[in-house]
């Protein structure tokens, strides 16, 4: 509602309707009153005319006075709004403004010819309610009592890629060997299961080269679906050939290719989920996004699930989200077999491999800090492949997982971890020394 010329504009009618003189005149003198005295201020907290007004705005801003209809939903906005008077009045009883709102709403609907008896206008968007939409679905779950608000899901999200690395769904970060067949995520609407193979002969560093995804079957919306990516075959359809679920104009799941054979994304509108799948150099990457309640919905048989409950202690690499390393001078190179120290021995893992080069630690900090500016738990973890592999291609693969994360994890001030301690690594060495070297002095000065 909008004032000129002492008038009420009503966008959506395209028409200006002039008060009487007098309720103009009311008009004024309140709004002076409210400016001069800080009499609005303190009705503020009691009066709720300026509720009643901004709800007749919104019942009637899409109104249009062409439409056969437009008396009818006027009036009954009129009555809703007259209604709402009434329930405030007591509390507006000294409030010019509420007075001048009461003259307004019985002018107008002298104007319009509208009875004060009959049916009124709510206030509440009708919500049509898709059962193959979790957000649709999560609609009709009702308010939060403690805030009044509309109960909004929570959402997790996980994530693999690298040596390989993994964001759990409690954001905790993980290095971890995990060599095979892996489940990352086991619960009653998805299953999501990763397969990692050693990337050099001779080290417990591994990789992800397939990664089988199924759908389970979910009421009307979606029969089974399954979805399987392995290096060098990273296709845009399910394993049936198609590339959506559901009938209908609005597939409650659908594949979309983003770059062929590079990056493809899954949409399971009826579970809420969102699923990344990547090929970078010779593995592949994932991220996923889904509501929380879908997500721990499992029993006890399901609980070896790496997004959820993270790696098994045996399969940990890290100690602690800290990625162990030789303390090495900034030139030494990294050569495939000198990083033993940290390492669990594994049998030769025999098969191809692609020659890989030979990183110091000034160049693998140099190459990470060309694409990942930050030097978070991301960062970290590429000069952690790099140094452990040589394959410059992990570079890539800790960028599109930090971008991933961007796009599907919820919360922005939880996107970067970093570490917070450090245990001999090259990463918290060099500050470790510096650290020192200020407490000499400061040691000295005193």
């Amino acid at each position: 509602m909008g004032m000129g010329k002492a008038g009420f504009y009503y966008h959506g009618a395209k028409r200006l309707c002039y008060p009487p003189p007098r309720l103009a005149l009311l008009l004024l003198v309140a709004v002076s009153f409210c400016f001069r005295k800080g009499g609005c201020q303190v009705q503020a907290t009691q009066c709720r005319i300026q509720k009643c007004t901004t709800d007749f705005v919104s019942l009637t801003s899409h109104l249009n006075t062409a439409l056969d209809v437009f008396d009818t939903e006027f009036c009954k906005a009129l009555r809703s709004y007259s209604g709402c008077t009434h329930r405030t009045a007591k509390a507006c009883r000294g409030n010019l403004v509420f007075h001048s709102a009461v003259l307004g709403i019985s002018d107008l609907m002298s104007q319009r010819n509208c009875s004060k008896d009959g049916p009124t206008s709510s206030t509440q968007t009708e919500v049509i309610h898709e059962p193959c939409s979790y957000h649709s679905r999560h609609q009709g779950m009702g308010k939060d009592i403690r805030t009044g608000n509309q109960d909004q899901p929570t959402y997790l999200f996980c994530g693999l890629f690298g040596d390989p690395h993994l964001r759990t769904f409690k954001d905790h970060f993980q290095t971890c060997k995990v060599e095979g067949a892996w489940p990352l995520i086991d619960n009653n609407y998805l299953s999501v299961q990763v397969t990692n193979v050693p990337v050099v002969p001779g080290s417990s560093a591994t990789a992800t080269n397939k990664i089988t995804i199924i759908f389970k079957p979910y009421q009307d919306c979606t029969d089974q679906k399954v979805y399987q990516a392995v290096t060098d075959d990273l296709p845009a359809a399910f394993v049936d050939g198609t590339t959506s679920g559901g009938e209908g104009d609005t597939k409650s799941l659908l594949i979309l290719e983003k770059a062929a054979g590079r990056h493809v994304e899954i949409f399971a509108s009826y579970i809420g989920a969102t699923i990344f799948v990547r090929q970078v150099g010779r593995y592949l990457t994932l991220a996923v996004r889904m509501p929380e309640e879908l997500a721990i919905a499992y029993d006890e048989t399901q609980d070896l699930q790496l997004c959820m409950n993270g790696c098994p202690t045996l399969e940990r690499i890290d100690e602690g989200g800290i990625i162990p390393l030789p303390v090495l001078s900034l030139h030494q190179p990294v050569h495939q077999h000198q990083h033993q120290q940290h390492q669990h021995h594994r049998h030769q893992h025999s098969g191809p491999h692609q020659s890989h080069n030979v990183f110091t630690l000034e160049s693998a900090t140099a190459k990470c800090h060309d694409k990942l500016e930050v030097k978070d738990i991301y960062f970290h973890s590429c000069v952690f492949d790099l140094l452990t592999t040589g394959d410059a291609n992990f570079t890539s693969a800790a960028f599109s997982a930090l971008q991933d994360l961007e796009a599907l994890h919820p919360q922005k001030e939880r996107w970067h971890i970093f570490p917070s301690k450090g245990n001999g690594g090259p990463y918290f060495f060099h500050c470790s020394l510096l650290t020192l070297g200020l407490f000499f002095v400061v040691l000295v000065v005193l």
